[in-house]
C-alpha cells in the first residue's frame, strides 16, 4: 500500500473508531442497536448498523480494536460482542475492578475548567466517573485536549482510607465517582 492510501486507510479507521465511540459510549440508537447491561453489543449488528453510513468489516472492526491507541475496546472471547472499556454517558456496568489506588493519581484538563474544579473538586459531568491516569505525561496529554493544559495531583489513597471507591478499567484508567476539592492541588 503506497503512503498515501495508507493515510487514507488510517484516517478513514480513525473516523470510524471515533464513530464507533460514539455509538459503544453513549449513543447505540444512532444505528438502531441495543447494549446489555453491562455495555455489551453484538459485533454482527454493529457491524450493520455502521455499514449504513461508511464501510465496516470485521477485518477493519478487528484492525481498530488491535491498534487504537487507547485501547478503547474489548471483543469478548470469540469475538461475538464488543463494548467500550470505560468512557459511558449512558449507564451500563462494565464490571470494573475496585481497587486500591496509589498514593497518588492525576487528572489533566483545560485551564478554562480549572477555577470551577478548584471550588466544586472534579466531576464526571455527563460520564458515569471522572478519569484519572497514574502519571503526569498521559494527564498532559488529555488536559491538552481542551486547550493549555493544567495538571491536578489526587490524593487518591487518602480518598481510598476515607471510603471513596475506585476502579481500574482494562485500558490502564483508573475511574472513580468523584474527588473533591480538599483532596486536588494543582501543579
Amino acid at each position: 500500500m503506497n503512503q498515501s492510501r495508507k493515510r487514507q486507510h488510517n484516517t478513514s479507521l480513525t473516523s470510524t473508531s471515533r464513530f464507533i465511540s460514539l455509538i459503544l459510549r453513549h449513543e447505540p440508537e444512532v444505528i438502531g442497536i441495543a447494549l446489555d447491561e453491562h455495555g455489551w453489543a453484538d459485533v454482527e449488528a454493529l457491524i450493520a448498523g455502521v455499514n449504513r453510513t461508511r464501510p465496516l468489516t470485521i477485518a477493519m472492526l478487528e484492525e481498530i480494536v488491535r491498534t487504537d491507541a487507547k485501547q478503547r475496546y474489548s471483543f469478548n472471547e470469540d469475538k461475538t460482542l464488543i463494548r467500550a472499556n470505560q468512557g459511558h454517558s449512558i449507564p451500563v456496568d462494565v464490571e470494573l475492578k475496585e481497587v486500591v489506588p496509589p498514593d497518588i493519581l492525576y487528572h489533566g484538563t483545560g485551564k478554562k475548567f480549572s477555577a470551577a474544579i478548584d471550588v466544586q473538586g472534579l466531576t464526571p459531568k455527563s460520564r458515569l466517573y471522572v478519569h484519572l491516569s497514574a502519571d503526569t505525561d498521559t494527564a498532559k496529554a488529555v488536559g491538552s485536549r481542551h486547550g493549555s493544559p493544567v495538571i491536578y495531583e489526587v490524593k487518591a489513597l487518602e480518598m481510598a482510607k476515607n471510603g471513596y471507591r475506585f476502579f481500574f478499567s482494562v485500558n490502564g484508567i483508573w475511574l472513580t465517582k468523584k474527588v473533591p476539592p480538599e483532596y486536588l492541588r494543582k501543579l
